[in-house]
């Protein structure tokens, strides 16, 4: 139950003061209780499904995730 006592500020810092685990949790719900951001429409969805398609018709545009970690430098 939200505590109308307590401001924005003073639950973030709680939050900020729990463990890993609990914070990952709480970040998860929190974002899962948001209305979906990304639309058929969208850019984003549009840039993913155009990328998916490319892969599908050259798949040597693709990279392993070795590929991907080496060109992060891990």
């Amino acid at each position: 139950m939200f505590n109308a006592c307590m401001s924005l500020t003073e639950i973030q810092q709680g939050a900020l003061q729990l463990p890993d685990a609990p914070r990952a949790t709480l970040a998860a719900e929190l974002l899962s209780s948001l209305p979906a951001m990304l639309m058929d429409e969208d850019d984003g969805v549009a840039e993913a499904l155009r990328r998916s398609k490319d892969l599908d018709e050259d798949p040597s545009l693709g990279r392993t995730w070795e590929q991907i970690k080496e060109g992060l430098g891990r």
